[in-house]
């Protein structure tokens, strides 16, 4: 039983590959068309927006730093401590 049967015995037969490329362009074309009518109607932030959200992800991206920094060392410490204790 083919494939096609399977899943919706109403399906078109499969086209083969020649008639699906010739339908490239079109496919293509109504893409960009669908992608430039969806880039009409996303609503941009405005200047300050933009500016307030930068130094927030800043500022988070120096205290997750500054947050993984204290905890390497606290580890680095931790780990050099017990090995210092296990080769005497």
């Amino acid at each position: 039983m083919p494939l096609r049967e399977l899943n919706d015995p109403k399906a078109p037969e499969p086209k083969n590959w020649l008639e699906s490329v010739k339908e490239w362009p079109e496919i293509t074309r109504n893409y960009v068309g669908e992608l430039q009518l969806e880039m009409k109607r996303v609503t941009w932030p405005n200047r300050k927006q933009v500016e307030s959200t930068t130094v927030i992800v800043i500022l988070t991206v120096f205290g997750f730093a500054a947050y993984f920094f204290v905890v390497d060392k606290l580890m680095f410490s931790a780990v050099h401590g017990i090995q210092q204790a296990f080769s005497r």
